[in-house]
């Protein structure tokens, strides 16, 4: 039995990785202090992996980014003062994206803690460590495409398909729901193994701090390293712009549950793996410019997912997933994707998707509000900005088939008097606009597609 007292723990320390390029399992090891090893594995479909020199060591410079930023998932259990890296030393830019990424990535968990991370972070530089620029590795035009069951990789994976692009779709873990919409594509699938130290769930019962951690982050560490083993040029997510926007909490400020699949995130990021991986590797949201909306409208335009999708994220655990229903109808996802989703599909099909209809239902009055930023803030989830909610809402209060609904009935009648004409238009947010990573030719072909 590991004894483990948050308070008594002085560093934490990246022990050491490693890659075995003949099965594909990467060993992420780390401790606290000088207690026991703890060690995670992550193992990439494919191997053996032939690798020529040149390879190799990119592979071994994306082992070690997988390793730093996947120990934010042990660094969160104490959060001490310190940390140390052995084995190997960083540069100062490294150690930027890594304060970056603990800091934001971890700023959920920062606030409902009651913890201040800020200048707490800081991970060591070695002054004689300045990294080469990477080589371009002659990758070749293939998209790993991250899919997580929901509408907005799906739409990624479609356009994608519509502009001729390569494409193998990825994911990380067991979930059934994720394998089943994967197959539904159609598309070669790459579903990337990953084990977490035992001993972490151990250190929670015994009261470690716990809670959110930035898993877009390590999941972009992992499909990177992927890229690398199987020669493709792009990884590519599906992060549309609203998730650049936090939850202002009053007294506190900006927190924002999904910072790792915002714009700071993506491009800090997608700049390091090309001078710091491979100049040839392209890291990129496919749907940076598009609003949540403009997300939903891509994807009513067709129902061959509608019996496959789920964003619900009661459905997806980290001990395992629990889908007795592909919706439950009650989280602030459902909530979002019903009400998103609302403005741009046929009543009865979008009823049909949930097996209710959520917004003619008074015991969601609560969960709504916080969506539309009613009396309450945005909830920490992965949900659009409340100016999409309440386009929306005012969109189906003007349709005869939607108004009469419990909720838009409500919202007629006691938030719509109070906003301002300017908030309840959807058309300025269907618009394509702010900055992305898309590489520059694939988006020419893409925007009209996007826009119709």
């Amino acid at each position: 039995m590991i004894n483990f007292d948050k308070t008594k723990i002085q560093s934490f320390r990246f022990a050491r990785c490693s890659l075995d390029a003949e099965t594909g399992v990467a060993r992420l090891v780390y401790a606290f202090d000088d207690g026991p090893e703890l060690t995670e594995t992550v193992t990439i479909p494919g191997a053996p992996f032939a690798l020529n020199a040149e390879q190799e060591a990119a592979a071994q410079r994306a082992l070690r980014l997988l390793h730093l930023i996947t120990g934010v998932s042990y660094y969160k259990a104490a959060v001490p003062a310190e940390i140390r890296i052995d084995g190997y030393a960083i540069d100062s830019a490294t150690a930027v994206l890594l304060e970056q990424t603990y800091v934001h990535g971890l700023g959920e968990f920062a606030y409902r803690n009651g913890l201040n991370l800020h200048g707490r972070i800081r991970f060591p530089v070695s002054q004689s460590s300045v990294a080469p620029a990477a080589a371009a590795l002659g990758l070749r035009q293939h998209a790993l495409v991250a899919i997580g069951g929901g509408k907005d990789s799906l739409v990624s994976i479609e356009a994608l398909r519509s502009a001729d692009v390569e494409q193998t779709v990825a994911w990380i873990g067991g979930s059934q729901l994720i394998s089943v919409c994967a197959a539904r594509t159609g598309l070669p699938t790459l579903n990337v193994g990953r084990a977490l130290a035992p001993e972490l769930f151990e250190f929670n019962r015994q009261g470690a701090w716990n809670g959110h951690i930035p898993v877009t982050a390590i999941n972009s560490a992992i499909l990177v390293l992927a890229a690398v083993l199987h020669g493709a040029n792009q990884v590519v997510f599906s992060n549309e712009r609203s998730a650049s926007y936090g939850s202002m909490i009053p007294g506190t400020g900006e927190v924002n549950h999904q910072w790792s699949k915002g714009w700071t995130f993506e491009q800090i990021f997608g700049e390091y793996v090309q001078t710091h991986v491979a100049a040839d590797l392209h890291y990129y949201s496919l749907l940076r410019p598009l609003s949540e909306l403009a997300v939903a409208r891509q994807f009513a335009k067709t129902d061959h997912y509608d019996a496959h999708f789920s964003s619900c994220n009661r459905n997806f655990h980290i001990l395992g997933e629990r889908p007795v229903n592909r919706w439950c109808g009650v989280c602030p996802k459902c909530h979002f994707v019903f009400l998103a989703l609302a403005p741009f599909m046929p009543k009865p099909r979008l009823v049909s998707i949930f097996g209710r209809n959520v917004l003619d239902d008074v015991s969601q009055v609560g969960g709504f509000d916080a969506l539309l930023e009613y009396q309450d803030h945005k909830p920490f989830e992965c949900v659009g900005e409340g100016q999409e909610s309440r386009a929306a809402m005012a969109a189906l209060g003007e349709r005869p088939e939607w108004r009469e609904d419990a909720l838009v009935a409500r919202f007629n009648q006691e938030i719509r008097p109070q906003l301002d004409v300017s908030e309840l238009k959807t058309a300025p947010l269907l618009e394509l606009t702010g900055e992305h990573r898309i590489p520059a030719a694939l988006w020419e072909r893409l925007r009209a597609n996007f826009a119709a």
